[in-house]
């Protein structure tokens, strides 16, 4: 995916209001559900995860169920325009319906994100709490060498730049969608950059999660959601 020119890349959240929801009321929620059900809207990033995340929560003798409705390079525009992905949130009876964007698009400028990314978070976050679930937003993480495809607007790019990027996209998205919870993936994958040992979570695009980024992002989740 390609980005426009950057202006004011020093954006902040002002005016927007605080998130409604919170970590502890969501933990509170789930553990009186015998058998919690989480869906992932998503792309690639999210393919193995459900799988990763119901395998962390067995392991918890936790008792789950994780489906996922993903398709490669998928934006959530494209979710909330698909009849597909409408009728698995609204038939689905879902505890959580975690959002995860296509991986560059929140960390462009706050143009991009107000016009490609905001609008279809909104619309799907209104349908989740519709039917009755929690909807959280899936922070990413930055790729390994930086956003070498938008090197014009992003010169000299690296992981971490891009990453603090994807802080601020993900958090102003998910304020502006009703005040919904953000799960810092991304940030658990900085942790592990900066003591050395992050590179172990790529595969060999520098883009997608190996098996070791697989599993340290449902841990994030399972941790996310449950406390432990």
């Amino acid at each position: 995916m390609k980005a426009v020119a950057i202006a004011g890349a020093g954006f902040l959240l002002a005016g927007v209001s605080p998130a409604e929801d919170t970590q502890d009321a969501l933990q509170a929620r789930l553990s009186k559900v015998e058998e919690p059900r989480i869906l992932f809207v998503g792309n690639s990033y999210s393919f193995k995860l459900p799988g990763a995340l119901a395998r962390v929560a067995r392991e918890a003798k936790r008792k789950v169920v994780v489906e996922g409705v993903t398709r490669g390079g998928w934006t959530l525009q494209k979710h909330a325009g698909s009849e597909e992905t409408l009728a698995r949130i609204r038939g689905g009876k879902w505890d959580v319906v975690v959002l995860q964007e296509q991986s560059q698009l929140p960390s462009f400028g706050p143009e991009q994100r107000k016009r490609k990314m905001i609008p279809p978070a909104r619309a799907l976050v209104t349908e989740i709490r519709k039917m009755g679930a929690v909807p959280v937003f899936f922070q990413t993480w930055g790729r390994r060498d930086g956003d070498r495809r938008n090197s014009e607007s992003f010169p000299n790019d690296t992981f971490e730049k891009m990453q603090n990027r994807l802080v601020i996209g993900y958090r102003e998205a998910a304020a502006a969608a009703e005040g919904a919870l953000v799960v810092p993936v991304g940030e658990a994958w900085a942790k592990e950059m900066k003591g050395g040992t992050g590179k172990r979570l790529f595969s060999k695009d520098g883009s997608h999660p190996s098996g070791a980024g697989v599993n340290l992002s449902a841990g994030v989740f399972h941790t996310f959601f449950f406390g432990e």
